[in-house]
Order: C-alpha cells, then structure tokens, then sequence
C-alpha cells in the first residue's frame, strides 16, 4: 500500500516508504555526509527493486551531489553540449542544468526558444537513449523552488510492471520480432513543439539503437525499453513501415503510460532529490504556472549504463552534442547558442 512506511524488509541501514502499489519509495535515514558502504548497498538494492527513490531534505551542495553520484558509477558530463560559447553557472561539468533558470539568473520566458527545446521533456522518456551508451541512474536535486502549489512535478511511469500486465499476444509478437528502438533527441523536440521545430528533420541526424524489450539487470525482470525520443522501430532486417512503426509505438506508450502506471512526485524542499534509474521507469516535466514568474533552479547527475545492454547496438560510437544551427540551418533559430546541454536536462 503506498505511503505506508514498511519495516518488515532486509534494508537494516535505511527505511522506506512506499509512494506507489509496484514502484517507487521514499527513503529515510540516508547519511549524504557519512555514508557507509553498507548503506549505499542498500540504496543501491533499494533502486533495484522501486526503480525512483525520493530523498527528502538532503543538504547536498553541488559538491556532494556529484561525489554521491559518482559512488553509484561513472557519471556523463555536459562537456560536448558547450557548443557556441555557452556556458555553465555553476563549476561541475557533471552537472546538467534541469531548470528554468538563464545565464543572467532570470526565470526563462515561456516562448523563449529554450523553452521550446523544453517542452519535449514534458513526454514521457528515459534520459540518454539517445547516446550511444545509455543511462543508468538520473539524480535530480532541487537548488531552488517556485512557491508551493505553482506546479513543477515530476512523474514517472513504471514499464516493468507495465511489460508484465502486457496482452500476451503482443508479448509474444514483441518477444519474436525482437524490435529495436532508433532514439533521437530530435523527434522528442519536434514532438514536444511541432510548429516551432517544422523544420527540423529528425532523420538529419544519425541514430541510436536499443532494443526494445530487454532485461532490467538489477531486478532481473522484463522491462520495456522506449522513450519519446524513440523516433521509429526495426528489426535486424531494417526499419519496419512508417505506419506500422507509428501504430506500435503509440500502442505502447498509451499502455505504459497508463494512470495506474503513473507517479507524481512533488518537489517540497529545497535540496530534495529525486533518483530513477533510466533502463526501468519513464519520466517526465509537467510544468505549471510558476514558468516565466520564479526560478525553479534544478540539477541533475546522469550516470552512464553499465549493464552488459548498455552500448545496445552502439558499440563503437561516440556520443555527441546537437547544435541546432547546424542541424535546422541559419536563421532558423533565434538563441543559437543553445545547444543540447539545454535540450538534453529533463525535470
């Protein structure tokens, strides 16, 4: 039941609290300052079985946040993104920048271009699938919030429990065509904001590949690996139709993404984080009233896939940034200095 704190469970070193019937925890009692190595085992077996984990009131400073997340593996950084001078506000390339917040410290304007770029966050994905080597975990921390009650959730849906309550008929189908996913950050931000991207061609751009179905390696279950950046699908064989493909995508999506599937987390405090691992769950921004008025200042480690499905059918491939002039054509975007280090933080 969620919300119900549960004592009778192996962690000595933690406690939990579920948030959902199949997924998702809150966990207390989580020492950020002077963590043993038999509590990070526990967090660690913790995501394994909730796949997010809510950590309320941390105190982490930057500095902490990326030495907490780099215990948990090697971590992505935004290095490749900084294309056209742009620069960070804070000092650690390890840090992605999930907020709304510009260089000169202002809330960005809805209709900014940075906010179009945004808007793809605000479906369903997983973090990475895009890149050659995939994510693992996510760890998203609030520096500063908008007032209570503005919006700026964070909802996640569970594609585990999702692949196990699959018809099985389409398991069957699924498991026999073993379908492989093309991802591109480029289809989440046309779909995210179609009229301001019309131009944008999300085939421009080479793709990543992952499969579709595949082993969640840290439970041991079945989990459906797809995400709006998951522009079409494929067989060994090659791309299956446009329509076909289209059809496929959406019925899954619809069925992971089903309300009793979902979960919304608040944000309550500043220095609160929130943990997911990217090869089990979906998430995305919701946004809210607070957009254009107050600063929602948020940042988030990525750390890289270490699974033996990590580099999916990638193997060889180097990771890179998008820059949209290049990829849409001058003129074509009024902020050129944008690049996907904005595109690429989710919230």
């Amino acid at each position: 039941m969620p919300g119900v704190l549960i004592q009778d469970t192996p962690f000595k070193m933690i406690t939990v609290k579920e948030l959902h019937p199949s997924y998702a925890a809150e966990v207390i009692g989580a020492d950020f300052m002077d963590m043993s190595d038999e509590q990070l085992r526990e967090i660690k077996a913790a995501m394994a079985k909730y796949g997010v984990l809510v950590f309320r009131n941390t105190g982490m400073t930057d500095d902490e946040h990326v030495v907490f997340s780099s215990k948990i593996g090697e971590l992505d950084n935004v290095k490749r993104y900084l294309t056209s001078g742009r620069k960070l506000r804070y000092k650690h390339f390890e840090l992605f920048d999930a907020g709304n917040v510009d260089e000169d410290g202002n809330p960005i304007h809805p209709d900014a271009p940075r906010s179009h770029y945004n808007r793809g966050n605000a479906l369903f994905h997983v973090d990475s699938s895009f890149n050659p080597r995939r994510a693992s975990w996510s760890l998203l921390r609030a520096v500063e919030l908008p007032p209570p009650g503005m919006g700026g959730e964070t909802e996640f849906a569970d594609s585990r429990t999702a692949w196990d309550e699959l018809d099985e008929s389409l398991k069957k189908e699924l498991l026999e065509k073993d379908y492989i996913g093309a991802h591109t950050l480029l289809h989440s931000r046309k779909s995210g904001s179609p009229e301001y991207f019309k131009d944008l061609d999300p085939t421009s751009q080479p793709m990543t590949r992952h499969k579709l179905v595949q082993t969640h390696e840290p439970s041991g279950r079945t989990n459906l690996y797809i995400a709006a950046h998951c522009h079409h699908l494929e067989t060994a064989e090659g791309p299956i139709p446009g329509d076909e493909s289209n059809a496929l995508l959406k019925k899954l999506m619809d069925h992971v993404t089903q309300p009793k599937y979902v979960l919304s987390v608040d944000w309550f405090n500043e220095s609160d984080m929130v943990a997911w691992d990217n090869t089990c769950v979906m998430h995305r921004a919701t946004g809210g009233s607070f957009e254009g008025k107050f600063r929602r200042d948020m940042r988030r480690t990525t750390v890289h896939d270490d699974s033996t499905t990590a580099w999916g059918l990638n193997a060889g491939q180097e990771a890179r940034g998008f820059n949209l002039q290049k990829v849409m054509g001058e003129g074509k975007v009024e902020d050129i200095s944008v690049s996907a280090s904005v595109m690429k933080a989710s919230a």
